[in-house]
């Protein structure tokens, strides 16, 4: 990335919107690898455990798909900056207190506003550092905050495994209140300036991507694009321990190490995602030869039969690798829309195509109730599935690198 393009202010804000998802994908993995521990001190064991843990995620990922639409909606109507730092706080403030509870209304109340606090990050982010930064190089700024996002998954994976999970739950919080010290001088995007100082356009309708059935297909597609990367998170990495059993591999399997592993390749795919869409000049090449790859290593996951554990979690790493356009999915659907409704899109794309966790693992979960299907058989079908979805859905949309994204809808 050529820094000489940059300004001092911008990289700046660069740093804080990356560090800014880092915190958010902490809070958002900690959970998972936690979420079984501290239940389990509350009393819950068994299959009453599982069906709480389930419950609470759910409850977070409604949290999301609303929280995504409030803070889009706001974020286009009174800024990016004021977004930004406000689900930042909501989420670390959560964070904190979740640290306290000891009861279950409490911690499904808390996940539920963590949730909505978590919606909107990621979206913000990458619309206030695809609109300051230059248009040649924006591909790479996006993927900078993408790859110290993913870090913290990969963060919260280790302390998940080795601190107390109160502890960590305080560690979530603190680095969250910590960043927000780092606010003085960061400032707004001028895009955002210009559209709100135009009288004529309203800001953040999500009924437009409703109404016009042009923008509403697009929308729809952009969220389609996003699918495998959650089928990956939601199954296969999540469920890890219960298919690296299934096939028979050597070795103990941790959600916590496949969190890690699969979150380190995702790291190091979002940038290698957006390097490779800045060298063809395309987003949508980019997204097809990675979707393409991420199948094809999704289906050798699930065919390690007897392999060894270092094995079953280089593969992880690889498929973390090949499922890291994420952040180039988000970029082209902000990519998509005019100023004044960009900060929705961006938004709701990344919480709805979490909120697709729920369609899939209920998906799973119904091809594994056949008693004709193996877990692994199910898993290989609910991807098949997804993965056909989402290149349908890139192989459709409109290419956006060359697009000027100072105008209005």
């Amino acid at each position: 990335m050529t820094l000489d393009l940059l300004k001092k202010s911008t990289l700046l804000l660069l740093l804080v919107a990356s560090l800014g998802y880092f915190v958010d994908t902490f809070d958002l993995i900690l959970f998972v690898v936690i979420g079984k521990s501290s239940l389990a001190e509350m009393g819950y064991s068994g299959q009453t455990l599982d069906n709480m843990r389930l419950f609470l995620f759910d409850v977070q990922m409604v949290g999301l798909l609303l929280g995504g639409i409030f803070f889009g909606i706001l974020g286009d109507k009174k800024g990016r900056l004021s977004v930004l730092f406000g689900s930042i706080l909501l989420y670390s403030v959560c964070n904190i207190i979740n640290g306290f509870i000891n009861d279950i209304y409490s911690y499904t109340a808390l996940r539920f506003l963590a949730g909505v606090g978590l919606a909107g990050e990621l979206g913000v982010g990458v619309t206030i550092v695809a609109e300051t930064m230059p248009q040649k190089i924006r591909g790479y700024g996006t993927s900078i905050l993408a790859a110290t996002g993913v870090l913290g998954a990969v963060v919260a994976g280790l302390i998940g495994d080795t601190l107390y999970w109160r502890t960590a739950f305080f560690v979530g919080g603190g680095l969250g209140i910590l960043l927000l010290l780092m606010r003085i001088g960061t400032f707004e995007s001028e895009m955002f300036l210009h559209a709100k100082a135009d009288q004529k356009h309203e800001r953040g309708n999500i009924w437009k991507l409703i109404r016009i059935p042009k923008s509403r297909n697009t929308y729809i597609l952009s969220l389609l694009v996003g699918i495998p990367v959650f089928f990956v998170v939601t199954i296969l990495m999540q469920m890890a321990p219960s298919l690296a059993t299934e096939l028979n591999i050597q070795g103990e399997i941790t959600t916590g190490r496949a969190v890690a592993f699969i979150y380190t390749g995702l790291a190091c795919g979002d940038v290698l995602c957006g390097v490779v869409s800045q060298k063809l000049k395309s987003r949508k090449k980019a997204i097809g030869i990675f979707q393409i790859l991420s199948l094809l290593i999704s289906i050798i996951y699930l065919n390690l039969h007897n392999q060894s554990s270092t094995t079953f979690y280089i593969v992880c790493i690889l498929m973390g690798i090949s499922t890291g356009y994420w952040i180039v999915m988000i970029t082209m659907g902000a990519e998509q829309f005019g100023t004044n409704i960009r900060a929705t899109v961006a938004t709701t794309i990344p919480n709805f195509v979490r909120g697709m966790a729920i369609p899939i693992s209920m998906l799973y979960g119904f091809l594994g109730s056949f008693s004709s299907l193996s877990i692994i058989q199910a898993a290989l079908i609910t991807g098949i599935t997804c993965f056909a979805i989402a290149i349908y859905a890139n192989y459709k949309l409109p290419e956006t690198f060359h697009k000027d994204l100072d105008y209005l809808e």
